[in-house]
């Protein structure tokens, strides 16, 4: 038997009108519960279409609270590497960074940067950073 765990809203439900309020902003919650392991910081979730979604604007939904889907109009591989490009990306900080050698040539490094989609990568000379 079906049950209504919560009462609910949608924005048809909802009329806003301009007006004074005595609630100020940094006492309202937005905060929306997508699964009972996933909540957002802001009720939007980007559509999945290949006009709308892939790791830069997930990445933006996900800094500001909310969620992006990447869409599926692309290679299985492609897909992977967007959703790999918004785990890697953390508050401007990249884990697991892609690094190429100091005695690789600029064709490579290029090559690499195309392949990943990135315009910069740390070069290593052994086990320390050589440069960017």
């Amino acid at each position: 038997m079906l049950r209504i765990a919560e009462e609910a809203l949608t924005f048809d439900d909802v009329l806003l009108l301009p007006a004074h309020s005595i609630v100020l902003p940094r006492a309202v919650g937005l905060q929306s519960r997508i699964t009972k392991a996933i909540s957002l910081n802001i009720p939007l979730i980007s559509a999945a279409m290949d006009t709308v979604t892939e790791a830069r604007l997930a990445i933006a939904m996900a800094q500001e609270g909310g969620l992006g889907v990447i869409h599926k109009s692309m290679t299985i591989e492609r897909q992977a590497r967007e959703v790999r490009a918004v785990k890697k990306f953390e508050s401007g900080v990249v884990k697991d960074p892609i690094t190429i050698a100091a005695n690789a040539t600029v064709r490579d490094l290029v090559a690499v940067m195309k392949e990943n989609n990135i315009s910069g990568m740390p070069v290593v000379n052994g086990s320390g950073l050589a440069g960017i």
